[in-house]
């Protein structure tokens, strides 16, 4: 059972925890646009899911970000971009995109984000900006 969904619109990185104090305690919070991108997210895997429960075992995650090309370049650049030959060493970091997928989707598609044992990851330019994901249980045994 191979799960697959894409989430539209520009990727967005996990935010750092946020922390503010009340009556004396602090209190630690995730940033809103964070929420909403994990919700997003997790609202594409519950869809592409149809009601199945969570893989139990080992699997193999591929996510492909594709960014935003940068509607101030200019109609050459936005095609070499386009066309992979210019790399997208912008922000947002691959690695926090991946937490904020993995972390949505985590009691979704698998029942613990430790299950990932394997993961290829793509960061690129895009004229369609998004996430594409696709798991795939492994077919060894867990620890």
């Amino acid at each position: 059972m191979e799960i697959e969904f894409f989430v539209p619109g520009q990727p967005i990185a996990k935010g750092r925890p946020k922390f503010s104090t009340r009556g004396g305690f602090a209190k630690a919070y995730t940033p809103a646009k964070t929420v909403n991108y994990e919700n997003l997210v997790r609202y594409a895997a519950a869809e592409a899911m149809q009601g199945r429960v969570p893989i139990p075992g080992p699997v193999h995650l591929w996510i492909h970000i594709g960014l935003q090309i940068p509607a101030s370049w200019s109609k050459k650049r936005r095609g070499l971009a386009a066309d992979q030959m210019i790399a997208a060493t912008k922000k947002p970091d691959a690695d926090n995109v991946l937490k904020a997928v993995k972390d949505a989707i985590n009691g979704v598609v698998f029942i613990d984000d430790a299950q990932v044992v394997s993961i290829a990851l793509i960061k690129e330019y895009s004229e369609i900006p998004g996430v594409k994901v696709q798991i795939r249980p492994l077919p060894i045994e867990a620890a």
